[in-house]
């Protein structure tokens, strides 16, 4: 991996959240390239719950101030960063007083999805994209990981279809088990459309429930990495139907050995 560089585009990761598959993988898949040489960007949404004062947030000025459009509503982004110490490696936070002050993760007190869960995945997506572009830093893979940060290869692909820094950019999804129960808002797909993106491209997001919202951002993916073990029979279906490179599920410890060799064999073909 030496020299090439990878985007991570995550929901959770350790130590910013409570350890779990997503976060836990989120931050060994790039320690594991930083270690071998390549050069690394994690982004993660910046929610209520993470102590700034303990990790060190600071906000960026140069790359916060820009208004992102969503659903018609001018929304500030706010970007801040902190690092990881041991590793040295460097975070950035998407944040916004509206989507992101709110002390909970993706759920209320009482267990319940936020019903703007879906401005708020479209809003990280967008805001990952514009700050990617202010950074000037190219990538070679984007990789995602986590529901929240599934609408970024449809927005690449299809949103910012045109941008240059992006053109040779491969993404790479990891499908990891159900994500959380029920729906996101019924409405999400006509917020979507409303960035110019044709509903027929989204019509799995008629019904915006985990399965279907991994299902579009593996169709605008190049490879696919089965993060869990068990993923459901629709799910597993739909990905074997697009016939492109699968990384099949590998244990942590042997993680660092298979992701390496499926970037350099599989995406970077």
């Amino acid at each position: 991996m030496n020299g090439k560089k990878i985007l991570f585009v995550s929901s959770e990761l350790v130590p910013y959240l409570p350890e779990n598959p997503v976060s836990l993988m989120s931050y060994e898949a790039p320690r594991m390239v930083n270690s071998n040489g390549g050069q690394i960007r994690i982004f993660m949404p910046r929610y209520g719950n993470i102590n700034e004062r303990r990790h060190q947030l600071h906000e960026v000025i140069r790359l916060s101030g820009m208004n992102l459009v969503i659903n018609d509503m001018d929304m500030p982004l706010i970007i801040k960063v902190a690092s990881i110490p041991k590793e040295r490696i460097q975070v950035y936070f998407i944040d916004n007083e509206e989507y992101f002050k709110r002390k909970g993760t993706f759920t209320d007190k009482e267990g319940n999805l936020f019903p703007d869960n879906d401005e708020r995945a479209i809003f990280f997506a967008k805001g990952v994209v514009e700050t990617v572009k202010k950074l000037n830093w190219t990538p070679d893979i984007i990789h995602v990981q986590g529901w929240m940060a599934s609408l970024l290869p449809l927005y690449l692909r299809e949103y910012y279809a045109d941008e240059p820094i992006f053109a040779d950019s491969k993404i790479v999804t990891s499908v990891y088990d159900k994500g959380f129960e029920g729906n996101l808002n019924e409405g999400m797909g006509k917020k979507i459309a409303f960035d110019g993106i044709d509903e027929s491209k989204i019509e799995p997001l008629s019904t915006p429930d985990y399965n279907n919202l991994l299902k579009i951002a593996v169709d605008y993916s190049d490879a696919i990495i089965l993060a869990s073990e068990e993923v459901s029979e629709d799910l597993q279906q739909h990905i074997e139907g697009l016939q492109k490179p699968v990384l099949p599920y590998v244990s942590i410890q042997e993680s660092e050995e298979a992701y390496s060799n499926f970037y350099k064999t599989q995406v970077l073909k």
